[in-house]
């Protein structure tokens, strides 16, 4: 199958809202072995929207609409494809039925154009919504296959994980097993990454290899087609041993984990609690980790020590001040030490630094220091980071929690 996905929305087109959509479909028909050849974007306007169905239908298998299935005038989606098709729409007992409960259960009073939700393309598959009214469609005509979903993400993607890949999977009529498995990394740039990796990808066939790089990390999806995932997960098995031997050293975490989970889950397992001290970050080091289930078991408290009086108070001496400065390895040691004594935990971490846009002590904006202090060791590590006063601010978070996890190793 190749596919085309469609976007029906002049508030697409206006920049209003994100196509996420689009983004999210193809990462999912990507894990099937789905091509995605094309993204398209129409307003709504009922000539073109036909005019866009036409180009489709001359080169993708798979059209797949996404919004236009809501009760206003504007929504032409259902009504535009059923007339290309030359079908009817008809009435869907079971979506009526849960418009008809929603209003019940609320008490709105329900317009006429509310019932409009409820048509569908007669001979259409219906698509359940479990978190609205519109129901999703999907049949095969003219040797194509047709599925339309509701615009809003919390709708859409439920639906397309719950009801449409079952849906495309027995359509695609093939014995093969897909399977994929993401690879994330930290701490080496996309280009070195594929440079370290290039006879790989530059002969891959069965696992394939394909490298992603956003946030200040990297990641490669490696995808393999076999008789049964058995023997899908040992192809990507031996490709990650190849890949390991070259960047291992570089891999933190698979498929949608993060480095503050992986981070999180490493202090669990040692059973070791933390406590931090933030200038540069300003607290959002903390805020990952409570952000996480579970937090509190292992995550005391911390301090925001953005000022140098509040450095003093937490434990830093006014000698490292004025010889060394807030800026310096010296302050963040004692920062995670002093923290760490401060709250009786296993692990005290720091952030100190420059986020820009000026110069501060003397030290330009990028320079950054993370101090970790524990029991049986302590360390600084020291960062020349580049990118504007948000992203050195993030990218420190990450290397903080990148940096517990190498505690380990």
């Amino acid at each position: 199958m190749n596919a085309e996905i469609i976007g029906i929305g002049s508030e697409l087109l206006l920049g209003q809202i994100a196509n996420t959509n689009a983004q999210f479909i193809s990462t999912r028909l990507a894990d099937l072995g789905i091509n995605v050849f094309y993204h398209t974007v129409v307003g709504d306007n009922h000539e073109r929207f036909k005019q866009v169905i036409k180009t489709a239908e001359s080169r993708s298998d798979l059209l797949i609409f996404t919004g236009g299935l809501g009760p206003t005038k504007d929504d032409l989606t259902k009504e535009t494809i059923a007339e290309t098709l030359d079908r009817k729409l008809v009435y869907n007992e079971d979506a009526m039925n849960t418009i008809q409960a929603f209003y019940t259960k609320t008490g709105a009073h329900m317009s006429e154009n509310n019932r409009k939700q409820a048509l569908v393309i007669d001979g259409a598959e219906v698509l359940r919504n479990d978190n609205g009214m519109a129901p999703g469609m999907a049949l095969t005509a003219n040797e194509r296959t047709y599925m339309l979903f509701p615009g809003p993400p919390k709708e859409l993607y439920p639906m397309f994980t719950n009801y449409a890949e079952p849906y495309l999977l027995n359509q695609m009529k093939f014995g093969d097993t897909i399977f994929s498995r993401v690879l994330r990394f930290f701490g080496i740039g996309e280009s070195r990454l594929e440079t370290e990796l290039e006879d790989l990808i530059d002969t891959q066939t069965n696992p394939t290899i394909a490298p992603l790089a956003g946030d200040w990390e990297v990641t490669l999806r490696l995808t393999a087609k076999a008789d049964s995932k058995a023997e899908a997960e040992k192809l990507i098995d031996q490709t990650e041993q190849q890949i390991q031997k070259r960047v291992g050293q570089f891999l933190y975490g698979y498929d949608a984990t993060t480095l503050a989970k992986e981070a999180f889950s490493m202090l669990e397992k040692k059973k070791w609690t933390i406590s931090t001290a933030e200038s540069l970050t300003g607290g959002m080091f903390s805020q990952q980790l409570t952000d996480l289930p579970g937090a509190s078991s292992l995550f005391y408290g911390g301090v925001v020590c953005y000022s140098n009086q509040v450095k003093r108070e937490v434990g830093v001496t006014k000698e490292t001040l004025d010889t060394y400065g807030a800026v310096s390895e010296e302050c963040a040691i004692e920062l995670a030490r002093s923290v760490r004594a401060k709250y009786k935990t296993d692990v005290g971490i720091s952030f100190t630094g420059v986020a820009g846009p000026d110069p501060d002590e003397g030290k330009e904006p990028g320079t950054v220091f993370i101090g970790v202090a524990s029991p049986s060791f302590e360390k600084v590590i020291s960062l020349k980071l580049a990118g504007n006063r948000d992203a050195i601010r993030k990218r420190a978070v990450k290397h903080g929690f990148n940096t517990l996890l190498k505690l380990e190793r």
